[in-house]
Parts: structure tokens; sequence; C-alpha cells
């Protein structure tokens, strides 16, 4: 069970920019559905890369402030940073 909270702006806000995200995927698949130049595909790409690079650089920040930061034992924080660790392993691959 969780036992911390986000604000209800941080999660709106989170929402919104991976409905942004989710937009430009779909302008990538137009794109090449409509067989546009290359250089215009990738430079979107490059943008839809950099844009969940910072959603994710976001929820690393969220997640080390609210779970690890205000865990209600030293043993809860443990966990939370072991489980951050984890994801990051993974992140920087």
């Amino acid at each position: 069970m969780k036992s911390h909270s986000h604000s209800r702006s941080e999660r709106d806000a989170q929402k919104l920019r991976v409905r942004r995200i989710v937009g430009q995927l779909n302008a990538i698949e137009r794109m090449l559905e409509e067989d546009r130049d290359c250089a215009e595909i990738l430079m979107q790409l490059v943008s839809a890369r950099k844009a969940l690079k910072s959603l994710a650089e976001t929820l690393i920040n969220s997640h080390m402030r609210h779970c690890i930061e205000h865990a209600h034992s030293p043993a809860e924080g443990r966990k939370e940073l072991q489980a951050l660790l984890v994801v990051l392993e993974r992140y920087v691959e």
C-alpha cells in the first residue's frame, strides 16, 4: 500500500506531459504514413525522446522528494531507495 501522496497539481502536470508526448508520437506515425522527409521525422523523434527524458527526470525527482525523503521509517526509505536504484540502472542503459 502507498504511504505517501503526490499533489493533484503535480499529477495533473505529469498527465499533461504524457498527453503531449502521445501527441508527438501520433504525429510521428502520421509523418511515416505520409512518407515525410527522414530528417523531419528524426527531428520529431529527438523532440519526443527529450520530452520522455524530461518527464522521467521529473518523476525521479518527485520519487526522491515524496517517497524517499518522507518515508515513514528508515527501513521504508531504504526500500524506496533500492527501488529507485533498480530503475536508474535501467534508465542509464
